[in-house]
């Protein structure tokens, strides 16, 4: 007895299907199914995860998935939703696994922010004629001027990372997802002047050409960390948390502990990788001075060191602990950020939102004059350049995005990851689904991605009279809130529209 129904129907089109089989044979969920006697195609509505790789493929448009109208007794507190998942989980014994980032009907505040423009008092600037600044530099600024014993000024400074624009490509790591995705992202970074992340799976011996452009992770399970690892990088970020799962560890399954993915990771192949919640070397902010200190030791002071927190209620107080840490850039991850796998009720019930976590911590650094000690990168569903604009204003440096990249390679957000089945090639270490994404494709779709961002950009900040990224930074006054509470605005530090 099967008490889930499925969530997707398949719908098929008998006049328009030509009995072609290339839905059964791109489907690595094997949904399609040819019957020879009756020379016809049939689908399993069970195992559709929705990716939509059949719909695109199918060559006369004889195919589309629905939403599954089936229903249990109405009861607002007992939903389908809650219904199957216990279910499941009477069936398994397991934790419920999801991928992605959180989709539940959360406030999204930028969505609630409007940008102001200039008008008469203060002209707006023509990007196309005028010179316009989206340039940054991402580490430990000066904080006051310094002489050398002959009297003239110390011009050194910290390592920085110089971004043509501010987005770099979030934590991804090789094994997550494949060798054809990561050498995507290398390569765009490459060409646009921005940066890409490993994530904590080490570094391929094949990306390390991509070197200048490379961020490399050390997480609590150090896999793939060692000498060559870290000076090969641009920069060295230290993964203390994640938004998608705030307070737990990572796991990578077996099944995609193979080959490649094996020797990077300095792993036996099928076995978990399993990244434990916490760092076992830290647990205070003098622990964690101790790591920053030993990477840039490791790495002749050459490189600025990167820490990722998860954005969640006590976050300002831990920025400013991380910013004493010795730590030149701070990542803050929000509740909405991407994963390839998480349990779901922490990924829909934990963390809290990255404007409001933005806001917060840019403020606190100001309060206690120490917010030139660190540059602030945000993620969490960072999902177009009105995103990236709000959030500058609110206090970023830059941002990094994750999904938004996937999209852009092909991802259909059918939230299946955790399986390896990826039907785009993105998320798997099976070679035939592997070989799906181009590689060559897929780089200069992000590259027109960036660069399209980039134009609007562009045009928002000569829209407000601005003529460089940086005199944004922080800039509230340019923001306006539609629908929130005193409080909401109190923390944004944002006026209401019309005020």
């Amino acid at each position: 007895m099967n008490y889930i129904y499925p969530e997707y129907e398949v719908v098929r089109n008998y006049a328009r299907c030509i009995v072609c089989r290339a839905c059964e044979n791109q489907c690595a969920n094997c949904v399609h199914r040819y019957i020879e006697s009756e020379n016809r195609m049939e689908s399993k509505d069970d195992d559709c995860v929705n990716c939509h790789r059949c719909v695109t493929i199918c060559p006369t448009r004889a195919l589309k998935i629905i939403k599954s109208d089936h229903t249990f007794r109405y009861n607002s507190n007992w939903t389908g939703k809650t219904i199957n998942e216990i279910f499941k989980q009477a069936e398994s014994g397991g934790v419920l696994l999801s991928s992605m980032g959180n989709p539940e009907n959360y406030p999204v505040y930028f969505d609630k922010i409007l940008i102001n423009a200039s008008q008469v008092t203060n002209p707006s600037i023509d990007p196309l004629r005028e010179p316009m600044e989206t340039r940054v530099f991402l580490g430990s600024k000066v904080h006051k001027i310094k002489r050398d014993s002959n009297g003239k000024i110390d011009t050194s400074t910290a390592p920085q990372l110089d971004l043509s624009v501010p987005i770099m490509f979030s934590a991804m790591s090789y094994g997550s997802i494949s060798y054809n995705a990561h050498e995507s992202l290398a390569k765009a970074a490459e060409k646009l002047g921005i940066y890409y992340n490993t994530g904590e799976g080490g570094l391929h011996e094949d990306f390390y050409k991509y070197s200048k452009n490379t961020i490399v992770q050390v997480a609590s399970g150090r896999f793939g960390v060692h000498k060559s690892y870290l000076d090969t990088a641009a920069a060295i970020e230290i993964k203390m948390g994640q938004g998608a799962k705030p307070g737990i560890g990572g796991h990578l399954p077996g099944a995609k502990i193979v080959g490649a993915v094996s020797r990077t990771r300095m792993i036996p192949e099928g076995s978990d990788a399993i990244s434990p919640a916490p760092h076992h070397d830290i647990y205070s902010i003098e622990d964690l001075r101790q790591l920053v200190f030993s990477l840039k030791e490791a790495t002749d002071y050459k490189k600025p060191v990167i820490v990722k927190i998860a954005a969640v209620h006590n976050v300002t107080a831990i920025a400013s602990g991380v910013a004493r840490s010795g730590a030149d850039i701070i990542a803050i991850d929000g509740f909405r950020g991407g994963t390839g796998a998480a349990p779901t009720k922490i990924r829909d019930n934990v963390g809290i939102p990255i404007e409001l976590a933005l806001a917060s911590v840019d403020k606190r650094l100001r309060d206690e004059g120490i917010r030139d000690r660190v540059s602030l990168i945000v993620g969490g569903s960072i999902r177009s350049s009105t995103d990236i604009i709000k959030a500058i204003a609110l206090g970023a440096d830059c941002v990094y995005i994750g999904s938004a990249a996937l999209i852009a390679m092909g991802c259909h957000l059918c939230r299946s990851c955790q399986s390896g089945k990826c039907n785009w090639g993105i998320a798997t270490q099976i070679p035939n689904l592997v070989k799906r994404l181009n590689p060559s494709i897929a780089y200069q779709r992000l590259v027109n991605l960036v660069t399209a961002w980039n134009h609007e950009m562009r045009e928002m900040l000569g829209g407000m009279g601005i003529n460089s990224i940086e005199s944004l930074k922080g800039n509230r006054l340019m923001l306006r809130g539609v629908g929130l509470t005193d409080k909401e605005l109190e923390i944004l530090g944002i006026f209401h529209a019309g005020e």
